[in-house]
């Protein structure tokens, strides 16, 4: 099968490419820095004439009110430019419960990106992951303050960048689901404990404080970012990967 990863070249595109180039697939990434624009359009339907499958692994560059401009612009582009292709199979990833906070605007944004796939006219598959082990380094630094670090207690359930990539390339590589597949990491943490836990594995000596009004995820109610009895467990624990990193 004959792959278009729009998005290739970062974190979980390159490592969707080399998986599915793995299994005997021809996988093509695709990015600006190969000259696909998926705002102004530029290059999407050269990238994806022929293709058997959209990955689409783009993400906005601001986490603000305006990333759902950029996730309508580039679906639009995308689906358009599939829907003449021929293209039969359309994936995504997306966010563990990302339609449950509606006070974020970057969650706001990936839910019309979801809306926008069901609703358009390529058979699609949604998958869903839970927080990236990559970007817990991130979100400390949101909310660092000299020696302190203030976090909430929000539920947390990690996920290693290569389990993802690796449920990506498995959906991408079988039928449509017409649905959404959720995946988290094997482990539930507070994010300050979490916090915590990273820092004493760098030999940090900052404080974590917690702080419920701290940060982005200080807007999630409850355990809505956590798999909870509905996804597939990648196998990669948190202690696991510090040590491999």
């Amino acid at each position: 099968m004959k792959f278009a990863v729009i998005g290739g070249t970062g974190l979980i595109g390159s490592k969707v490419v080399r998986k599915l180039a793995a299994g005997g697939h021809e996988a093509v990434p695709h990015s600006q820095s190969t000259g696909v624009d998926v705002v102004t359009g530029e290059g999407v339907d050269k990238a994806v004439a022929g293709v058997d499958v959209i990955v689409n692994l783009t993400n906005s560059p601001t986490f603000d009110e305006a990333s759902p401009a950029f996730f309508r612009q580039s679906m639009d582009n995308l689906l358009d430019a599939g829907r003449k292709g021929g293209v039969h199979h359309f994936v995504v990833l997306s966010i563990v419960g990302v339609d449950q906070v509606p006070e974020l605007d970057y969650y706001r944004a990936k839910a019309l990106q979801e809306q926008l796939l069901t609703e358009g006219p390529i058979p699609y598959s949604i998958v869903r992951a839970t927080q990236f082990m990559e970007f817990i380094d991130s979100v400390l630094s949101w909310t660092a303050d000299g020696d302190t670090v203030r976090l909430p207690a929000t539920p947390i359930q990690p996920i290693a960048a290569q389990d993802v990539a690796d449920a990506v390339a498995a959906a991408a590589a079988a039928p449509p689901l017409q649905g959404i597949h959720n995946i988290a990491g094997p482990e539930v943490f507070p994010l300050d404990e979490l916090g915590r836990i990273a820092l004493a594995a760098r030999s940090d000596s900052r404080t974590v404080t917690t702080d419920d009004t701290a940060g982005m995820f200080a807007a999630v109610r409850g355990d809505v970012l956590t798999g909870k009895g509905e996804a597939s467990l990648a196998p990669t624990r948190y202690a696991d990967w510090l040590a491999s990193h």
